[in-house]
């Protein structure tokens, strides 16, 4: 494998970085077109804003930007933040925290610490193609195993499956659950709004795996796309593939736009599916949610359907809903059964 040091003064280097950013490149071809900005933070472990509302109040990401390069991603306007653009960028300038590991040893053993819950892969995937080269999750996860700290993780890869043996001496000690995210099962549809992921089925392959092996696993199915996954037809193939993966749960979303996936997500939609164009202005003119109308159906249809498939006595994993970013902050979430777990 060949690499190259950008260095903190290359162009591909952002100056919200700071000068101690080292940038690099890997010349294979799962990496080819990405390039990643090494970072020392400052701190790990995230307070959520708004969190009185949501499943989890701590977060952890190692990474911002994903190569999974999914259209709709509700994470993609933090980009704007590093002066990088919110569209290709974002699927291609991966900010690595190389120091997230000894970072969080010190946070948990701080006085301050209460031994919180905390979510992992709510804002870009842990378990993202980065993981495989820089291994930060292994150390992140016996931090917790070591101090006995509840925790989950939310995530669309597989490689999660690597660091189980961990998973399962944390889950002696801890409360511990995952999720995986799949919205649909149509794999034309996934090879285009989310090609740089496992396939839907390999998700649940993860599912099942995990659960087998004693650690709780959910289903987050997210996005549910308006007239693209909605259909009778999509939603029972996509709970029935879920119910047969032995998931606890299943927790459907339905897809939401807010700015920098908005804009993004609308390009593609102006590419592959112009006649849908009109439909979504309309649906999604006075909010980036879907209207409340539209989530509470997507919602009851989804219950009934995991009822049916023997679902409904499952116990639930914490952390699986989305993490806000600073513009939902006085934004109000339509329709909270949303994010009830079944």
């Amino acid at each position: 494998m060949r690499w190259q040091n950008l260095g903190a003064d290359s162009a591909a280097a952002p100056a919200l970085f700071g000068l101690d950013v080292v940038s690099r490149t890997f010349d294979t071809p799962e990496f080819r077109g990405i390039t990643f900005h090494e970072v020392r933070a400052r701190s790990i472990i995230n307070r959520v804003p708004g969190s009185s509302r949501m499943a989890f109040e701590c977060t952890i990401n190692p990474y911002r930007g994903c190569s999974h390069a999914c259209v709709y991603c509700f994470a993609r306007s933090t980009h704007g933040y590093l002066d990088l653009d919110t569209g290709h960028d974002f699927d291609s300038q991966i900010v690595v925290k190389v120091n997230a590991a000894e970072l969080l040893r010190r946070e948990l053993a701080a006085p301050r610490w209460q031994g919180e819950h905390i979510a992992m892969g709510t804002n870009v995937d842990c378990y993202q193609r980065a993981e495989g080269r820089y291994r930060l999750m292994p150390g992140i996860l016996g931090a917790l195993r070591d101090r006995a700290n509840p925790f989950s993780i939310l995530t669309k890869g597989s490689l999660i499956l690597r660091d189980l043996p961990i998973l399962e001496q944390a889950a002696e000690v801890t409360e511990v659950s995952t999720a995986v995210s799949v919205g649909f099962t149509d794999r034309d549809l996934w090879h285009s709004v989310e090609p740089g992921t496992p396939s839907p089925g390999k998700r649940l392959e993860v599912c099942r795996t995990l659960t087998d092996h004693g650690i709780r696993c959910g289903v987050l199915m997210a996005p549910v796309l308006p007239h693209l996954s909605d259909s009778p037809e999509q939603l029972d193939a996509t709970v029935r593939a879920i119910a047969a993966s032995g998931a606890t749960s299943v927790t459907p979303l339905v897809l939401h736009l807010r700015p920098g996936a908005r804009e993004w997500y609308f390009q593609w939609l102006a590419r592959y599916r112009p006649d849908l164009v009109r439909r979504y202005e309309s649906l999604y003119r006075n909010s980036a949610y879907a209207p409340a109308w539209y989530q509470r159906r997507i919602t009851r249809q989804v219950q009934e359907l995991a009822a049916g498939y023997g679902m409904r006595d499952r116990r639930t994993p914490r952390g699986t809903a989305p993490e806000p970013s600073p513009d939902e902050k006085t934004e109000k979430t339509p329709a909270p059964t949303q994010l009830r777990l079944i």
